[in-house]
């Protein structure tokens, strides 16, 4: 089913994916069911910023792409299935999510929001010098989605993979706009792309609500305006809080064998309270960090583009930093939590119509497992 024309994203099928995780990240980190949140950021020196900080001018967007599944699963569907459809609505604001049909795989999203990124920026596919997708549930183990989707647009250029979850499209995003920097390319491809459905356990009814299957991508490229680009951004990760949100099963620390194979090691587990009061400080600390180090206040960000994950997480953010509304944006009800796309999914539909103008200033935040985060303030 297509969706509707005013939110710009297209919405068709196409074909298989795959995730990986490790349960015990650290030896002698906190436990689930522990207030591991309460211990976060104590590795930081006293007085430094929680992550590192950093700028790159110089870059700018080109298009911007993004791309679902057609397959809409509602709270109703949901109820079918023993789901409480109020409290999903209450805990988290999501009201439907769309789920990757049989044969999809995470390459197939990706490689629609690309073709629509490539066709918008105007710019010949073979000028474009670097591919970069962020996820966590790739199609394979190895070759990279990003080398699988590089053929299947035909580009010629280095193709790679960051598995940073929630925050993994903000990394793919720094990470691309220093190389371009570094001038070992002009144009980057930058793909956040999950099928988080195929992760989650249909038997969890907290956890299986929350999360959907998405894609996004922009093309960032060099400018000759020293003005604009990422004006500060933060990068950062609490490894010692990695149990807190993982995938036991599946890698080299515990490979799936007929014992677990039909185990829930093999999907996400999620310390909800504990990644929950991570998030809302994490949130609230980053941005204020990134805000003081671009020497702006939350009165001069247009637009507020945070992971979508929770609705109570969000408004928690508007309230505690002060951000206008109007100024933060929200597809969380219609799409859940769709890991490495929320941030260019939002983006997609925000920078649509001519939304963002030349001199706004949007911020991005992305947080999850991990534990990691980045946030990066975007001067268009």
């Amino acid at each position: 089913m297509a969706i509707s024309t005013q939110h710009t994203i297209d919405s068709k099928a196409s074909a298989n994916s795959s995730a990986s995780g490790d349960r015990k990240l650290s030896g002698d980190g906190p436990g689930r069911g522990q207030d591991a949140a309460g211990m976060l950021g104590q590795f930081s020196p006293a007085g430094a910023p929680r992550g590192r900080m950093g700028q790159v001018l110089g870059v700018q967007l080109g298009g911007i792409g993004a791309y679902v599944p057609e397959n809409i699963v509602t709270n109703e569907d949901l109820a079918a299935l023993g789901c409480d459809s109020d409290w999903i609505v209450r805990r988290t604001g999501i009201l439907q999510r769309c789920h990757a049909l049989p044969g999809q795989s995470t390459g197939d999203l990706a490689y629609e929001a690309s073709r629509q990124a490539i066709q918008r920026s105007k710019i010949d596919p073979a000028a474009i010098d670097l591919l970069i997708v962020a996820t966590i549930t790739p199609d394979h183990m190895t070759p990279s989605t990003a080398c699988h989707l590089q053929k299947r647009l035909g580009l010629y250029c280095p193709a790679m993979d960051v598995s940073a979850a929630c925050a993994g499209f903000v990394y793919a995003l720094v990470t691309a706009a220093n190389i371009i920097r570094a001038g070992n390319c002009r144009h980057a491809l930058v793909v956040g792309a999950d099928l988080m459905s195929r992760t989650i356990d249909p038997d969890d009814k907290k956890t299986f609500p929350l999360f959907g299957d998405g894609a996004g991508a922009v093309v960032l490229s060099a400018s000759e305006d020293e003005t604009i680009g990422l004006l500060s951004y933060q990068l950062g990760s609490e490894g010692d809080a990695g149990e807190m949100l993982c995938i036991p099963a599946g890698g080299t620390r515990l490979p799936l064998n007929e014992s677990n194979i039909e185990s829930s090691q093999r999907y996400l587990q999620m310390d909800g309270r504990n990644v929950f009061k991570w998030a809302v400080r994490l949130v609230d600390e980053s941005i204020r960090e990134v805000l003081a180090d671009a020497n702006l206040t939350t009165a001069e960000i247009q637009h507020v583009l945070l992971h979508q994950a929770n609705q109570r997480i969000i408004d928690s953010a508007v309230s505690d930093l002060g951000f206008a509304p109007e100024r933060v944006f929200m597809n969380l009800d219609r799409y859940g939590n769709t890991s490495a796309a929320s941030i260019p999914l939002a983006m997609a539909e925000r920078f649509s119509g001519g939304r963002v103008q030349p001199g706004d200033r949007t911020l991005l935040c992305g947080f999850g497992s991990g534990l990691a985060w980045g946030t990066a303030l975007l001067q268009s």
